[in-house]
């Protein structure tokens, strides 16, 4: 793994799951990760129940924008993780991969997307304490 590890988040839409992943990465991990999201199938705009789950936590997601899954960026990647995007990741030696079985949060409420929320910030400080030298969050 590089000295600033890359890791790109994927799931279909690239307007919930991946995009609360990314912005813990990006908050908890702060410039020693390399943070990339995107979707098999982008959506138009981020989900706002995700965008307001997030703010709950003083992490301001509203101004990002879902991304098409591109082959270059799984390849400038040291970490992909997969949520509920299928086979629609491209594979290649050397990188690790993880699929994380989370629900989607599309079209649930806030009470709903809560507990969704929640649960990606655990996996996302258990990756940071596996992928940096001194395994804590900024």
């Amino acid at each position: 793994m590089s000295e600033k590890p890359t890791v790109l988040f994927v799931c279909v839409h690239n307007a919930g799951r991946s995009q609360m992943a990314a912005g813990y990465l990006r908050a908890l991990g702060g410039d020693r990760i390399e943070v990339l999201s995107a979707g098999s199938a982008p959506k138009n705009e981020i989900n706002p129940v995700a965008v307001a789950a997030m703010a709950e936590e003083g992490i301001d997601i509203a101004g990002n924008s879902p991304k098409v899954l591109t082959v270059e960026a799984v390849q400038e990647s040291d970490v992909v993780i997969t949520m509920g995007c299928g086979d629609a990741c491209p594979i290649f030696p050397g990188k690790r991969y993880e699929d994380w079985e989370l629900d989607d949060p599309a079209g649930q409420g806030i009470e709903a997307v809560r507990p969704i929320r929640d649960e990606i910030r655990r996996r996302i400080e258990t990756l940071i304490g596996e992928i940096l030298p001194d395994g804590r969050a900024a």
